[in-house]
Parts: structure tokens; C-alpha cells; sequence
């Protein structure tokens, strides 16, 4: 009799035992579907847009949509996003910084287009994480002198896409483009930079030569022997250090 009624009330346990279970699973499963997310997040990098930053300006630049043909002047508080054009008037220029590693300096009677800024971070995280910035551009017209130097060990990429020819840099390095719409001359002044025209994979170029196109020419020639190229560099090498005191000022202002 005894062992009957412990048999009875070892049932009676497991029933209430099972019945419990059968209550909190589904808040367990959505506990751990939440937890499994949150490492998910924390985990998987989130890609957004962002923006240029204007560092200074002089004389009339403005900026805006070529579609909506609603354009302003370019003040050092102006936000300048995927799909902005950039103008510079006569005797203008405007030094942006493009993401934190690449800093630009438009010449008078110039023109770019942003086709695409980007970050990508670890989740959501506010601070730190960051694992890669790109930027990419179009060069309608005008000069602009790059200087691209990476402040942290995330990846970093620019990409221009001038008249005949796209450049890229992802290392430190100083070049100037210039375009007529038509033609484009490359000179790169320190590091190397990348060209790829016709199809062709990308063509390092090193310091002190400079290449054009088109041109019957498929290899860059010495900057010292170009005249050209001999005044991109001075001027180039002028610009970057104005760009480098520039982005000392501005990343104290804006730590990442």
C-alpha cells in the first residue's frame, strides 16, 4: 500500500513537472531567440551612410541634387551626402574631408560628384568597433589634390572616377587629378595610388610620375620630366600640408 502511494505521488511530481515545462518553454525559446540575436548584433557589421565633412571654404561654393536643381552655398557647417554635387566658382576651393582618412581639396572651377560615403561598424556600438570607411567619387571636371592617410587600423578605400580612368587609394599617399572633362592627368606625389582604364586590372603608381588619359602611353613617365606634372607637384605638395594641419585640427575636434 505504502509503495502504491509512493508510486502515486512520484507521478503526480513528474505530471506537475511536465506541465510546468510545457508553461515556460515558449518564454525560454524567446529568451534565448533574443540573446542569440543580441550576439548576432554585437557580431555582424552594420554598414551606413554618411557624410562629408566641409573643414573650410573660400569664395562661392555650393552644393546639391543636379535632378531637383536645388542648390546652396557650402558654409563649414554643411552636411554633404551621397547623390551632392560640388561646384566651385571661379577662384574658390573648399578642403573636405571625404571619410576621416581622406582629405580633399577642390580647385576652383571644379566639379564632383559624391556617388558613395560608408562606415561599417561592429553592431551598433556607438564608440569604437569600427572595422571599414569608403568613399567614392566622380571628377566631372577641375582639379582636386587628395590626401589620404589612415589614423587607425580600420580598413580604408577612396575611389574617383574621373574622365577615361578610375583611381583608387587604400594607403598612405598624396596625389593630385586633374580633368577637362575629357582628358585626365594623374600625378602622385607620395605613396602609391591605382589606375584602371579600358577594362584593364589596376596599374600602381608610385611618387614623382604622373600618367594621362587617353594617351598612346601605357606607362607613367617621371614627373621631372613633364612640366605639368612638375607644378601639380608643388602645388600638391603646398595643399597637403594645409590638409594635414587641417585634419590634426579636425580630429581633435571629432576623435573616433
Amino acid at each position: 500500500m505504502e509503495r502504491f502511494l509512493w508510486l502515486r505521488t512520484q507521478g503526480a511530481n513528474q505530471h506537475k513537472t511536465m506541465k510546468t515545462w510545457e508553461t515556460t518553454k515558449p518564454a525560454l525559446t524567446l529568451l534565448l531567440a533574443i540573446c542569440c540575436g543580441l550576439a548576432n548584433g554585437c557580431s555582424e557589421g552594420v554598414t551606413r551612410r554618411t557624410a562629408a565633412t566641409v573643414l573650410s571654404v573660400k569664395g562661392t561654393v555650393i552644393f546639391g541634387t543636379a535632378e531637383q536643381n536645388n542648390f546652396e552655398p557650402v558654409t563649414r557647417e554643411s552636411r554633404i551626402y551621397d547623390g551632392d554635387l560640388v561646384r566651385t566658382s571661379d577662384g574658390a576651393l573648399i578642403n573636405l574631408a571625404l571619410i576621416p582618412a581622406a582629405l580633399a581639396q577642390m580647385s576652383s572651377n571644379s566639379e564632383i560628384k559624391i556617388e558613395k560615403l560608408r562606415i561599417s561598424k561592429d553592431g551598433n556600438q556607438t564608440e569604437g568597433g569600427m572595422r571599414s570607411r569608403s568613399a567614392r567619387i566622380e571628377l566631372s571636371r577641375g582639379k582636386i589634390t587628395v590626401l589620404f592617410s589612415r589614423r587607425d587600423k580600420s580598413a580604408s578605400q577612396l575611389a574617383i572616377n574621373a574622365p577615361s580612368v578610375t583611381i583608387t587609394a587604400d594607403s598612405d599617399c598624396l596625389f593630385h587629378v586633374q580633368s577637362d572633362g575629357t582628358r585626365t592627368r594623374l600625378t602622385c606625389v607620395g605613396g602609391n595610388v591605382y589606375a584602371s582604364w579600358s577594362a584593364r586590372p589596376p596599374v600602381a603608381i608610385g611618387a614623382g610620375y604622373s600618367q594621362q588619359w587617353p594617351s598612346s602611353r601605357t606607362e607613367p613617365i617621371a614627373a621631372a620630366d613633364d612640366a605639368a606634372a612638375q607644378i601639380d607637384v608643388a602645388d600638391s605638395l603646398e595643399i597637403g600640408n594645409l590638409l594635414h594641419e587641417l585634419q590634426s585640427v579636425w580630429q581633435n575636434q571629432h576623435p573616433f
